[in-house]
């Protein structure tokens, strides 16, 4: 059976992916379609300003930029009603709560903390860390905004550049 689903103006995001009927917990609402890549080509594309991408394998991942792809407008939140399941090479977005028919589908894009600056998060969920990422990474953002913190307090030259970082740390 297929799931009714739509696009529209999110408040999360430019456009967003909303239930068409009442989705049960644990259905499989739609797939992730795509371009099946290497990884190297995956991280070039990333570099190039692709967000469509989803690893697979530590081998392939699926290039979901296609516009046949309206898996692609499911935005990121902090406390999502779905979440991705890998069924082989195929992607499934998968309702990890009862959803009702006009509700945004989200899922948490479970982003690293890495080097680079995270992507700031605007779901406006309760427990939202204001960034998204994984909530693996949550305590350490939070241990990181404490450091930032004491460097503010304590710091130098750099205590606006400090400061602007605490106040965008919601944790």
């Amino acid at each position: 059976m297929k799931i009714q689903v739509r696009v529209g103006p999110s408040r999360i995001a430019w456009q967003g992916l909303f239930a068409g009927q009442e989705i049960k917990q644990g259905t499989k609402i739609i797939r992730y379609i795509g371009e099946k890549i290497t990884q190297e080509e995956s991280d070039r594309r990333l570099a190039a300003g692709n967000v469509y991408i989803i690893g697979l394998d530590e081998r392939y991942a699926i290039d979901g930029s296609t516009r046949k792809n309206t898996a692609r407008y499911i935005n990121h939140a902090c406390d999502p009603n779905c979440h991705t399941e890998q069924f082989g090479n195929t992607i499934w977005i998968v309702a990890i709560r009862d959803i009702a028919t006009g509700e945004e589908l989200t899922y948490n894009y479970g982003y690293e903390l890495n080097d680079e600056p995270p992507e700031p998060c605007h779901c406006s969920a309760q427990n939202c860390c204001g960034y998204i990422l994984g909530p693996q990474y949550w305590n350490p953002l939070k241990e990181t905004a404490a450091r930032w913190t004491h460097l503010f307090v304590y710091g130098g030259a750099e205590r606006i550049i400090r400061y602007i970082l605490v106040r965008s740390v919601k944790c």
